[in-house]
């Protein structure tokens, strides 16, 4: 498989002053795709190869609309949704109507030229290139390997994420601490985060982690979790990320059930200090996003109740929930700038961001594949659901899940180009590349963590 080079931030020269001069050609039969190797990825070294990115599942971008067709048209239920093209402009030129004009610093009345965005010294300086991580990838996957994290960042993410575990919330009990350490979040969060402005703000994205495990593990999995009763708990812990509103007599019952386990100890205690930091929008998409995660969560524990194996698609719908998705969406939050709440809703920007938690996902299942076929019971992951839907042997079936990962990234890293080349506004691709990093800083800790992975011998 060719060499897809490098992360983005490792990229030299920085990403973003070629991302702006997006859309001023296209290859053969790709359209409004820019020429050249993919977007996120441009300024590697001359002799990278060439990463092919095969054309996408039909999706609605941002764009002119095509022009319509004489005659009748069948009878059909009618489209409700805005132009595109049209939606687009009226999200970057602003509000409009009675009493906006004052809401403007200078309106635009058209698009800006890719030559009016700031240029790429105008958004935060990008690391220096450094010798990629050690680490055994899996043969034939599709990953951009990165340098090492900071180390001095790490240290003292790793500090203060273990003291707010054991001393703040209770997260875990103490003959769990080995588990803890080899979990490794501070290396992981830094190596997701690395235009973080501050150890502040990489430990907002280090507690939702930790917390988001801390559930799924005490809840779900590896500590007494079950699919019995599970809705219940879900639902009470969601209340810690999104408060209930109710009455003065019952209100203190609720906010006392905050502090009755570890799960929702961390869920309330990673959202205060989230909230201190993010814009209302912010944390309402975030909020969206556990719901879609709890969601899919249920859906798993349905299927382990009944013991139903999926199909192969009804899996990856669940794991487009059940998935990494609340992770990416703050990247905006932890880099200290936001992504408006128009732009991040673009039909677009959600295709890039759900195909990133799918890519990564399914990265997971493979990565930590012998780890869950050790546990207790029948684990549901995309190599084994193949396996048995599509009568495939175990190694078969783990080459294909290989093969529908690739698909998955080389499907992200198009969406990412097109949205960019449609969309000229520097905080959509600043947000975009801080999505690819996250990806590839994803990647990074599960191909290094062998404290808690183990490749098969399929070899």
């Amino acid at each position: 498989m060719p060499d897809p080079g490098p992360s983005p931030l490792q990229s030299s020269p920085p990403v973003a002053a070629a991302a702006y001069g997006l859309g001023r050609g296209a290859p053969a039969g790709r359209p409004g795709l820019p020429s050249g190797p993919p977007l996120l990825h441009v300024g590697r070294a001359a002799d990278a190869a060439a990463v092919p990115v095969p054309v996408p599942v039909s999706v609605s971008l941002p764009g002119p609309m095509s022009a319509p067709v004489p005659g009748p048209a069948p009878a059909a239920e009618p489209d409700l949704a805005p132009e595109p093209g049209r939606e687009l402009t009226r999200i970057l030129a602003g509000p409009s109507g009675l009493g906006t004009t004052s809401l403007h610093f200078g309106r635009r009345a058209e698009l800006p030229a890719a030559s009016d965005l700031p240029a790429a010294s105008d958004l935060p300086a990008l690391p220096e290139p450094a010798a990629p991580a050690e680490g055994r990838p899996i043969p034939g996957l599709y990953y951009h390997p990165v340098p090492e994290p900071d180390p001095a960042r790490v240290a003292e993410v790793s500090h203060r994420i273990k003291r707010w575990a054991v001393d703040e919330v209770q997260a875990y009990p103490p003959d769990w601490e080995d588990q803890f350490d080899g979990f490794s979040v501070g290396r992981y969060m830094v190596a997701c985060h690395p235009d973080a402005p501050t150890v502040d703000h990489l430990m907002l994205a280090t507690r939702l982690m930790v917390a988001e495990n801390v559930v799924d593990d005490i809840y779900c999995e590896d500590h007494g979790g079950t699919p019995v009763g599970l809705g219940g708990r879900l639902l009470m812990a969601h209340t810690a990320l999104d408060p209930v509103h109710t009455t003065s007599e019952y209100q203190p019952a609720w906010a006392e059930s905050l502090h009755s386990d570890a799960p929702r100890r961390s869920y309330r205690s990673a959202m205060e200090y989230f909230v201190r930091a993010a814009t209302p929008s912010q944390a309402d998409r975030f909020r969206h996003d556990m719901a879609r995660l709890h969601m899919g969560y249920l859906a798993e524990a349905a299927w382990a109740e009944t013991d139903y194996v999926p199909e192969v698609s009804e899996y990856l719908a669940m794991r487009q929930f059940n998935n990494f998705r609340p992770c990416p969406t703050i990247t905006d939050t932890v880099g200290g700038y936001e992504l408006p709440a128009d732009l991040h809703a673009l039909p677009a920007m959600q295709r890039v961001i759900a195909l990133a938690g799918n890519a990564t996902t399914i990265s997971n299942d493979l990565y930590s594949y012998t780890k869950e076929l050790s546990a207790r019971g029948k684990h549901l992951n995309l190599p084994v659901v193949i396996a048995e839907r599509e009568g495939l042997s175990d190694k078969d079936a783990y080459l294909k899940a290989v093969e529908v990962h690739n698909d998955l990234m080389h499907e992200f890293e198009a969406a990412s180009a097109e949205l960019a080349a449609a969309c000229p506004d520097p905080r959509v691709v600043r947000f975009l590349r801080g999505v690819a990093v996250w990806v590839d800083g994803n990647h990074y800790w599960h191909m290094t963590n062998t404290y808690r992975y183990t490749l098969p011998d399929f070899w």
